[in-house]
């Protein structure tokens, strides 16, 4: 019985230990001004987020969504990347909506005059404005019209972030 007692002690230490280390983690758009990056870039329906030393990080949303900024975007569930001061490269999970077709957005960076947010799809890319993503934007269910949901859709885009 003393045993058991100790044993769920343990476990109970454990699991407040663990919510502990989880609740300082902050919000992954909170750590995003720390790399000269806006916070609105990512929607505000992120539940977990992994950052390694070296950059690569994965953000789990508690849905696939989409957010309509000056074009639309799709966030899938799970995105990737590598983080870095300024840039995003290796991007995967995101795709925007230029004229009919969905295009995967590949990389993001800041311009050189940090005015701007550079967003990459293949050799295409397009230049918005920083302050479009000053404010985390709501995650949607649906958009205009599907994304094509991990198939190549086999354009690029002349305007890699609707």
């Amino acid at each position: 019985m003393a045993s058991s007692v100790a044993y769920l002690v343990v476990l109970f230490s454990l699991y407040v230990a663990g919510s502990a280390i989880a609740e300082e983690l902050p919000p992954v758009q909170d750590s995003l001004p720390a790399y000269g990056l806006p916070k609105g870039l990512l929607p505000n329906a992120v539940s977990t987020y992994s950052l390694s030393d070296d950059g690569h990080f994965v953000v789990e949303l508690a849905s696939p969504c989409y957010v309509q900024f000056s074009h639309l975007v799709y966030y899938d569930r799970i995105i990737k990347g590598k983080l870095s001061y300024g840039k995003v490269t290796e991007i995967s999970g995101i795709q925007a909506k230029e004229l009919f077709v969905w295009v995967s957005v590949t990389g993001l960076a800041l311009t050189p005059d940090g005015k701007h947010i550079q967003f990459q799809s293949g050799i295409f890319s397009e230049d918005l404005p920083i302050s479009m993503f000053a404010e985390i934007p709501n995650c949607k269910k649906h958009g205009s019209a599907g994304p094509c949901h991990g198939r190549k859709s086999g354009g690029q885009m002349a305007v890699a972030a609707e």
